[in-house]
């Protein structure tokens, strides 16, 4: 091979193997469509091989662009680890640190801790990207991102490193004045007008298969993909609904708030790569998170 691929080229593949369109690769990347179009088309002359089937609109790996997804991971993985090695040596009042999150902790759960890491290292350039556990994990093991909070179970994988931060329990909101009933049943809210997050998230799993084990299935009226929005329409009257205690630590206007019988619960994780170095940003990040964490009326954190 006379000319190796770029990292460049290997970053903007995964992005589209992992978004499933050029579009929203290209969005990720903040780059033109034809500008990743053009990086895909000179990754396959350089391997002189097909790694991706582009048919109607969205974008598959072939079976070479199976083998390449791993490596791909790996060599963006060793340059962020090289790029984090020699920053060490520089200044540790600035850096970077990007975060990977879903959208209950970081609207619950995150403000305090950035606000207080900003004020612990003002230099720190700190991004935070919105997604399920699914969409967040491959983006830790590839370097696009320096540390996911996910809700777990997290798939296993040698490359990553998952511990457990803190248990939180699911409670029933119910609007003002209802007719609460007594224990908060599987059938007790299977009889309720359902307002649910959307599907697709560990979440909402944990919630079909706490109604599943009763064996009832949730028909929601509403699927919604957020907290607020449920909450404001449970406010409104307009149904009831289950979710996070976190989204739920302070007064709703408008609602009632019911543990659940049985209880369930969500597990809130940290994923880093197992060959992060941890600079002083994200040394920082940890420990104010899991202080503010700790401080959560709702959740057990685990020590």
């Amino acid at each position: 091979m006379a000319k190796w691929p770029s990292l460049s080229q290997l970053r903007t593949f995964l992005a589209v193997v992992e978004t499933g369109t050029l579009s929203l690769a290209a969005k990720r990347l903040h780059l033109t469509q034809p500008a990743v179009s053009q990086q895909l088309q000179e990754l396959e002359r350089l391997l002189d091989v097909r790694v991706l089937d582009r048919a109607a609109g969205r974008a598959q790996p072939t079976p070479a662009g199976e083998a390449l997804l791993e490596p791909a991971r790996r060599a963006l993985a060793a340059m962020e680890d090289a790029v984090e090695a020699v920053s060490r040596f520089g200044s540790e009042e600035a850096g970077r640190l990007r975060i990977g999150t879903g959208a209950t902790a970081c609207t619950f759960l995150l403000p305090p801790v950035l606000s207080a890491l900003k004020h612990d290292m003002p230099g720190l350039d700190i991004t935070v990207a919105i997604g399920n556990t699914v969409d967040i994990l491959p983006r830790v093991e590839a370097g696009e991102l320096d540390v996911g909070l996910v809700t777990l179970p997290a798939p296993s994988s040698r490359a990553l490193e998952t511990t457990l931060l803190m248990r939180e329990p699911l409670l029933a909101l119910f609007p003002a004045g209802a007719a609460v009933p007594d224990h908060v049943t599987p059938s007790a809210m299977a009889a309720e007008p359902l307002i649910l997050y959307e599907s697709g998230g560990h979440t909402r799993g944990g919630l079909d298969r706490w109604f599943a084990e009763a064996g009832l299935v949730a028909r929601p009226i509403m699927e919604l993909g957020s907290v607020e929005t449920i909450k404001r329409i449970v406010a409104g009257g307009l149904g009831t609904s289950i979710l996070p205690g976190l989204a739920l630590a302070d007064p709703i206007p408008g609602t009632i708030c019911r543990p659940l019988d049985p209880p369930l619960c969500r597990e809130l994780g940290l994923t880093l790569r197992a060959s992060k170095i941890r600079d002083r940003g994200l040394r920082l990040f940890l420990r104010r998170l899991e202080e503010i964490a700790a401080a959560e009326p709702l959740a057990r954190v685990i020590g």
